[in-house]
């Protein structure tokens, strides 16, 4: 039998490790919420929509260059007269050169989405370092001259990513729109196209996954979508066009 003393001292640590553990679980849990946050990062800039009161919308576009979401999405917004903004893939670029090229010549937004479209959460710094710049690379092997943003895979980073784009003058793009997030949503271009223009309002960045071949409701529902917004009154422009109007009236 334990003597008392021994008996309270254990107790003690038991409570002690145990106050420990939920201390490191709920400071994991609250990173992770940060790491997934569309609208808050630790530091550095974060735009998730432009405050602003006039009827202004970007279109953003995720993932590839990939032949079976480049040529329809291109068709779809030269038949429309509208520019947006593509975040790429690095290593998807690289295997399709000829694409980024299209979409560069077409007159859009090209935005890095980093090399390997990895989770920007638990890296290094100079992996970050290294999935921006060679994509950036890319992105300007394609003849594009414009601003280059740049949106983590998912949404998601912690540390590293918003450091070094604080450091070298630049943000995280994220959205306030998304309608692939819901599978009933996300299944009919009908309701793609709807909710689309219900949800936008003025400042707003939609997020569309329109790239490869399983992705044809969106790509259906992105005419329509424009046509809806359009009938709103509302411009559509690319993600820099968005931010130089941040504030204004």
């Amino acid at each position: 039998m334990l003597r008392p003393h021994l008996s309270r001292r254990a107790r003690r640590w038991t409570i002690s490790v145990a106050v420990v553990l939920v201390l490191v679980l709920g400071a994991g849990y609250a990173l992770l919420r940060v790491a997934d946050a569309r609208t808050f990062q630790l530091f550095g800039g974060l735009t998730d929509r432009v405050d602003t009161t006039q009827k202004v919308v970007a279109l953003t576009f995720d993932d590839g260059p990939d032949p079976a979401g480049v040529a329809p999405v291109l068709a779809t917004l030269a038949a429309r007269g509208v520019k947006a903004t593509f975040f790429l893939i690095g290593s998807e670029l690289q295997a399709r050169p000829d694409l980024g090229r299209e979409i560069a010549a077409a007159g859009h937004e090209l935005g890095n989405h980093t090399y390997s479209h990895e989770r920007m959460v638990l890296v290094t710094p100079s992996h970050v370092a290294s999935e921006i710049e060679r994509t950036d690379a890319l992105i300007r092997g394609t003849g594009y001259r414009g601003e280059i943003t740049v949106r983590p895979p998912n949404g998601k980073k912690l540390l590293a990513l918003p450091y070094y784009l604080h450091e070298h003058g630049r943000q995280t793009i994220t959205w306030d729109v998304e309608p692939n997030s819901y599978p009933d949503i996300d299944a009919s271009a009908t309701k793609t196209a709807e909710y689309v223009v219900s949800h936008v309002r003025p400042g707003s960045i939609v997020v569309l996954h329109t790239m490869y071949p399983g992705r044809a409701a969106t790509r259906e529902a992105l005419g329509p979508a424009i046509d809806g917004l359009r009938a709103l009154g509302y411009r559509l422009v690319t993600v820099s066009q968005l931010l130089a109007l941040r504030g204004t009236g």
